[in-house]
C-alpha cells in the first residue's frame, strides 16, 4: 500500500453542511485516500475558562470565546452518517477526529475503522482508554509533545487492547500556519526508530514542499488541513491548502511514491540501453606495434562501453598487443 492522504476538512465547513459536502467533492477531485472532519460537543471540550489560540485570536471574531468559537464549529451528530455516505461514494474513506467520549463512540457506531487522536489529547488518559478499547487503527498524533510523553500515550494505549500493528504515530507542529525552523521532521524518523511503530506526518505549514519532504523521509500518512477559500472566516482557513493546491500536493507525493522504489540497487529498466552508450571501452590512443606493452601512453578508455571494461585494466596493463592497431581502435587481443 502507498501513502495513504488524508484531505483534513476539519471544521473549515463553518458549520455547514453544504460547505463540508464541498470540501468532500473537492478531497476526491485532488486524489486523496480519506477525507477527515472533526467531531464534538463543544461543552465536552472545554470550559467556559479556555482560551483561544494566538492564532486562534488572529483568525477569529475577538469577541467571541473560545467555547462559542467551538459552538458555531460543532456538526449535529446526525449529519456525519450523511457526509459518510457522500464520502464513500465519492471513493473516499470517511474519517473524523472524535474530542469526547460521547462523540468517540458515536463514530464507533457509525463504522468508522480508523481513529485518529489529536495531538492536543495525547494526554487525555480517558479518551485515549476509550478508543483503544475499540481495538480499530489509531493514528497517534504528537505535537507539543515529548517523546517521554508519546512512550506514555502509547502505553496506555498498548495496555488497553491495541497492538503496535494497529498504531501509527503522526509527527506534527502544533502552531498555524508552522514555522519551517519549528518542524522538526527528523522527530518522525526518531519515533519509529524509538518505538518500533508505524510513522506518518500532520502538516501545518503552508505549501507543500514539506509534507512531500515527509513522504521522502518515511511517512506512511500525510495529513494535511484544507479549505475551498483561504479567505473563508473561521480558524484553519488561513493555514489549509485550498483544492488546486491539494491536487498538486496528491500528485507530487504519489510521484515521490514511485520515485522511492524498492532500495535494491541496480540498474532501471529504463536505463539499460544507456549503459553502452555512456559507459567506455579500452582503445588505442596511438598507434599501437604488435608486441608493443600495453601503458597509459598507448590506451586510454573511451565511449562506447562495448568493449574490454577499464575496469579490468589492472590485469591488461603490461601486456603486450597481439596485433598491430590503428589509433581510435578497441583494444581486444592481448597477450
Amino acid at each position: 500500500m502507498g501513502v495513504f492522504v488524508i484531505a483534513e476538512a476539519g471544521v473549515n465547513h463553518n458549520g455547514s453542511l453544504e460547505l463540508a459536502f464541498k470540501l468532500i467533492d473537492a478531497a476526491a477531485r485532488a486524489g486523496a485516500d480519506a477525507v477527515k472532519f472533526q467531531t464534538f460537543r463543544a461543552d465536552k471540550v472545554a470550559s467556559s475558562f479556555a482560551e483561544k489560540a494566538e492564532y486562534q485570536r488572529h483568525t477569529t471574531d475577538a469577541d467571541v470565546s473560545h467555547l462559542d468559537m467551538l459552538r458555531h464549529l460543532e456538526l449535529s451528530l446526525d449529519t456525519y452518517a450523511r457526509l459518510k455516505a457522500y464520502a464513500e461514494d465519492k471513493g473516499l474513506i470517511f474519517m473524523s477526529t472524535p474530542f469526547d467520549i460521547e462523540s468517540a463512540r458515536f463514530l464507533r457506531d457509525l463504522g468508522m475503522e480508523i481513529f485518529k487522536i489529536s495531538s492536543g489529547d495525547i494526554t487525555n488518559y480517558f479518551l485515549l482508554k476509550e478508543i483503544a478499547s475499540y481495538g480499530k487503527k489509531v493514528l497517534l498524533s504528537t505535537g507539543m509533545s515529548t517523546l517521554g510523553e508519546v512512550e506514555a500515550a502509547l502505553e496506555l494505549l498498548l495496555s488497553s487492547g491495541l497492538t503496535r500493528e494497529d498504531l501509527l504515530l503522526l509527527h506534527c507542529t502544533t502552531e498555524y500556519p508552522s514555522p519551517y525552523e519549528c518542524v522538526n521532521l527528523l522527530a518522525m524518523q526518531t519515533m519509529r526508530r524509538a518505538f518500533g511503530v508505524e510513522v506518518g506526518y500532520s502538516d501545518h505549514t503552508m505549501g507543500v514542499e514539506v509534507a512531500i519532504a515527509a513522504v521522502a523521509l518515511g511517512a506512511g500518512v500525510l495529513e494535511k488541513h484544507f479549505t475551498l477559500d483561504r479567505d473563508l472566516p473561521g480558524p484553519d482557513h488561513k493555514a489549509s491548502l485550498e483544492p488546486d493546491e491539494l491536487e498538486q500536493m496528491v500528485e507530487a507525493i504519489r510521484n515521490v511514491e514511485r520515485a522511492l522504489g524498492d532500495g535494491i540497487k541496480r540498474p532501471a529498466e529504463c536505463e539499460l540501453k544507456n549503459i553502452v552508450v555512456a559507459r567506455r571501452s579500452l582503445f588505442a590512443a596511438r598507434d599501437i606495434s604488435k608486441g608493443e606493452p600495453l601503458s597509459t601512453e598507448n590506451v586510454i578508455a573511451l565511449r562506447p562501453g562495448t568493449g574490454l571494461s577499464p575496469m579490468l585494466w589492472p590485469k591488461i596493463e603490461g601486456k603486450r598487443a597481439v596485433r598491430d592497431f590503428k589509433r581510435g581502435q578497441p583494444i581486444e587481443f592481448f597477450s
